[in-house]
């Protein structure tokens, strides 16, 4: 009954393969489906910090003519937007539209005792029009806050009194300075406020305040701090529900920051809420801003290119220079980086963009995606129980079936959970099979022809080469239709474990290589020897060695991995020839050594194990496609062309290995004698 219940489960496979091609064919108007939405927005908004332009011009001579003239360039450069905060007192303090003092200062000018029991800040206007303007913002702003407002009159000017000390009064957000926005509006900026959620949620102050910014052209919003505004007050209020509503009675999408340690809190659900009318930002530092120019270019141009980026936003802030003996600023270097010679916005055009307001993607979602995406489920669970078959046969029926039922029950109590999770095993699953089929054939061939030609055993590894990295792309539309999802190309919702994907089929391919090559199957005599052999300080070692090259491998890996500085220099120019840099583990390493590995594997047994640090290739074309906000196509041409490169390098590498097998039997002998 064993026996047969084996044959049944082998035999299973051509039909889980028929499966597969179902599913493949299943995910192709999903994959037309992305890759619409990813091409539906194609206008990049170049954002400048205007607090930061006002805290360098406060160290000029004359802060009026320097904010009037740099914004001119900035504008001339290709900046589209200004970003304004809520101002403060201290801001408008900074802007010379009031001046703010305590009672100390008051009793100074006033040569009177300063009062016993108030602790009051004093506001005087600079003019008789700034009165006119601030004074309602700032009595409604403190009324809100519970702080008593009054009238006061100095030496003929207007002011107001609040009744807080001035430390506190500093700190209350306002509504962002209507004079300045009106001043960058005449300079042709559009505006992009940043607003928080320092103070408790009010409806009615949120309805005016969303009505200014729509009559002022604004179409979209930056959260300023860690929180979107309303979170606070959710729990209490539905307050989220509440700015929901504003956001979309008003038209105004939202901003999200790229690459934050912590996600704002409640931006998804807000996200959700009004339909992810969303774009992506990167935000340019500080620090950042003084980096070399082709630097910043590179950044601004990958962001757009190959992050789905549609905001650019540019920080600035001044700095003592001793060695100038002066207060320096990022400016010129930031417009040097956009225009001459860094030339970013002509980088950026070339790949299709346009300066302009940033828009959501239209989402392409066509009736049949529903259902191809079921028959695309079932397809990688078809693939993962395949994968299964080459280690446990007799459970490959099983796993199938226990995929069907699992995942049924996944769809109703968790169905982001279940994508993801078939997604990332569908992941692992095709490399390991694609490297396990090419350990199985290069075993069959090297058996059959021991002695066979190095032109013949070239034309073998080019093939296996080829179907190899097929059967490995075979993922990729599982991966694509699964987590077909705007929350992941706005990374809004993640692909978690991807970690997992690094070593998973390294892992699988080296358990094949070890225990199944030859026999197809392992023993429990294999297992028991495997228990029972002793340790070796050799053995040690290796298994340090292989911990450190690990872990120097995971840190690489993802956005925040580190790289050699000849490896940056290589993708400069890989990006500055092709447009596109395929990834440096595939073309350098992992394809290189398949191809080397195949080959001389057909002729030296041992050099299978080779394969084992070659899977890193194979998993790489396929994780590619797992950062969802990189676009499908961009990341197929990375795939193909790192194919391309690694399988020239690796012909190189034949070569090299040729000669050195040629000079090791030629010298060998006088060596050993």
């Amino acid at each position: 009954m064993r026996q047969k219940w084996l044959l049944w489960n082998n035999a299973s496979r051509k039909w889980l393969w028929l499966i597969v091609i179902i599913g493949l064919v299943a995910s192709i108007p999903v994959i037309r489906d992305r890759v619409q939405t990813e091409s539906s927005a194609n206008k990049v908004e170049l954002v400048f910090n205007y607090r930061g332009l006002l805290d360098i011009s406060a160290y000029q001579a004359h802060p009026q003519d320097f904010i009037d003239q740099q914004a001119a360039r900035l504008k001339e450069a290709g900046v589209t937007t200004m970003a304004v905060f809520e101002s403060t007192l201290d801001e408008l303090k900074k802007t010379r539209r009031l001046m703010v003092y305590s009672g100390q200062d008051i009793a100074n000018m006033t040569k009177s005792n300063i009062p016993p029991n108030a602790n009051y800040t004093y506001v005087l206007f600079t003019s008789e029009e700034n009165a006119k303007t601030y004074t309602p913002i700032i009595e409604q702003t403190f009324a809100e806050r519970q702080i008593p407002v009054e009238a006061w009159e100095f030496e003929g000017r207007s002011g107001l009194i609040l009744q807080t000390p001035p430390e506190n009064a500093n700190m209350q957000p306002m509504q962002p300075d209507p004079v300045a926005v009106k001043m960058l509006r005449d300079k042709g900026f559009h505006i992009l406020p940043r607003i928080s959620d320092s103070v408790p949620y009010n409806q009615q102050s949120m309805e005016r305040l969303l009505t200014f910014f729509e009559e002022n052209g604004v179409t979209r919003i930056l959260f300023d701090g860690d929180a979107v505004k309303g979170y606070n007050d959710n729990a209490e209020m539905k307050s989220l529900d509440q700015f929901a509503e504003l956001l979309n009675k008003h038209h105004i999408g939202l901003a999200a920051i790229e690459n934050l340690k912590k996600p704002q809190a409640g931006f998804q659900t807000l996200a959700y809420k009004i339909d992810y009318n969303v774009a992506r930002l990167y935000s340019l530092s500080d620090a950042d801003a003084n980096l070399t120019v082709d630097t910043i270019a590179d950044r601004f141009v990958l962001a757009t290119k190959d992050r789905n980026i549609r905001m650019i936003y540019l920080n600035a802030s001044p700095s003592r220079n001793t060695a100038k003996a002066a207060i320096t600023d990022p400016i010129e270097n930031l417009i040097n980086s956009l225009g001459e010679p860094g030339h970013a916005v002509e980088r950026m055009a070339k790949h299709g963009f346009e300066l302009g307001q940033a828009e959501a993607f239209t989402v392409k979602d066509s009736s049949i995606q529903r259902y191809a995406k079921l028959v695309a489920l079932i397809g990688a669970i078809a693939l993962i129980s395949l994968m299964v078959s080459y280690f446990v046969p007799v459970i490959t029926i099983a796993v199938f079936l226990l995929g069907l039922v699992g995942s049924a029950g996944l769809f109703l109590l968790k169905p982001t959970l279940l994508e993801q999770a078939i997604a990332l095993l569908a992941a692992i699953a095709a490399p390991t099979i694609a490297m396990v089929l090419a350990v199985r054939t290069v075993n069959a061939q090297q058996l059959r022809q021991p002695d066979a030609s190095a032109g013949r055993r070239l034309k073998q590894t080019i093939i296996l080469y080829v179907r190899t990295s097929i059967l490995t792309f075979v993922a990729v539309p599982f991966v694509i239709a699964l987590l077909n999802n705007i929350t992941y190309s706005l990374v809004i919702n993640q692909f978690r474990g991807v970690s997992l994907l690094h070593f998973a089929p390294i892992g699988l391919v080296a358990l094949y290589i070890v225990f199944y090559r030859g026999s197809g199957s392992i023993s429990v005599k294999q297992i028991k020897d495997l228990l029972r052999m002793p340790i070796t300080v050799i053995m040690v070692i290796l298994a340090l060695v292989a911990a450190v090259v690990g872990y120097y491998y995971l840190s690489r890996t993802g956005n925040s991995g580190s790289v050699t500085p000849f490896e940056m220099f290589l993708r400069t120019t890989l990006e500055d020839t092709f447009g596109v840099r395929p990834r440096f583990k595939e073309f350098v390493l992992g394809h290189p050594l398949f191809i080397v590995g195949v080959f001389a594997a057909l002729k030296y047994r041992k050099v299978i194990f080779a394969l084992i640090i070659a899977t890193m290739g194979q998993l790489s074309m396929v994780d590619t496609f797992a950062h969802i906000h990189t676009p499908a196509v961009l990341s197929l041409i990375r795939g193909v062309m790192g194919l391309g490169l690694g399988l020239i390098i690796g012909i190189i590498a034949v070569g090299v290995w040729q000669v050195a097998e040629g000079c090791w039997k030629k010298w060998s002998p006088l060596l050993k004698s």
